[in-house]
């Protein structure tokens, strides 16, 4: 299938709008072995430096990891946690204003098989419901940072079919306790009904999208 990348402009907002338009889209990914591609399900906004569970809340880390988030919207944000596990993430907004969106969840789309090989033969439900998960099912690794996902390449954001705000549902965000009143903020948005979320949005902390 040919899949057709985003436009650069379609990066070029706010990181809560941009986590709610990226449900729906496709990530694609080629290497040697393949190609995948899934449906993004679930997302998070970081708002930048007003955010205080955003990397670049307060100041640019010294150590240069998030200067790409200070670029115009549109390229590839990849950090590890636990020293082991890759986080993909979407740099949002215009240049200086350093906000993301972290992918959380997705759905197999094409490459199912290469995707459970990778990981080790996880069930399909399984495979991509998580940030950890979804980069490892994908072959995302540190090396892609910075890749602009508007052009078709090693990885890029594609059309894909975007979500209606009723099927939308949010709330707060996940283990970002240390971020104080924030870590309350609904900016984790979900397809409603989808059975691939890294955890299961409580009734209780859902609302319809209102932010």
């Amino acid at each position: 299938m040919d899949y057709q990348p985003l436009e650069r402009e379609f990066f070029l907002r706010d990181s809560v709008t941009l986590a709610k338009d990226l449900l729906g889209r496709l990530m694609v990914r080629t290497t040697e072995e393949g190609i995948t591609v899934c449906r993004i399900t679930e997302t998070e906004a970081y708002a930048g430096p007003d955010d205080p569970a955003c990397h670049s809340y307060g100041r640019r880390a010294p150590d240069g990891r998030t200067n790409v988030m200070y670029q115009p919207g549109g390229a590839a944000y990849i950090y590890l946690i636990y020293g082991m596990y890759s986080c993909f993430n979407v740099v949002a907004g215009p240049k200086d204003f350093p906000e993301a969106v972290l992918i959380r969840s997705a759905q197999p789309v094409e490459g199912t098989a290469l995707m459970t090989a990778r990981r080790k033969g996880a069930a399909e439900k399984n495979l991509l419901t998580g940030p950890g998960k979804l980069c490892q099912a994908m072959e995302i690794t540190k090396k892609l940072y910075g890749v602009p996902l508007w052009q078709k390449g090693e990885l890029f954001l594609a059309q894909g079919t975007a979500v209606k705000e009723e099927e939308i549902a949010a709330g707060p965000r996940i283990n970002v306790d240390y971020a104080g009143e924030a870590a309350g903020w609904p900016y984790r948005f979900v397809i409603r009904e989808s059975r691939y979320l890294s955890v299961p949005m409580k009734e209780k902390n859902a609302a319809a999208v209102s932010v």
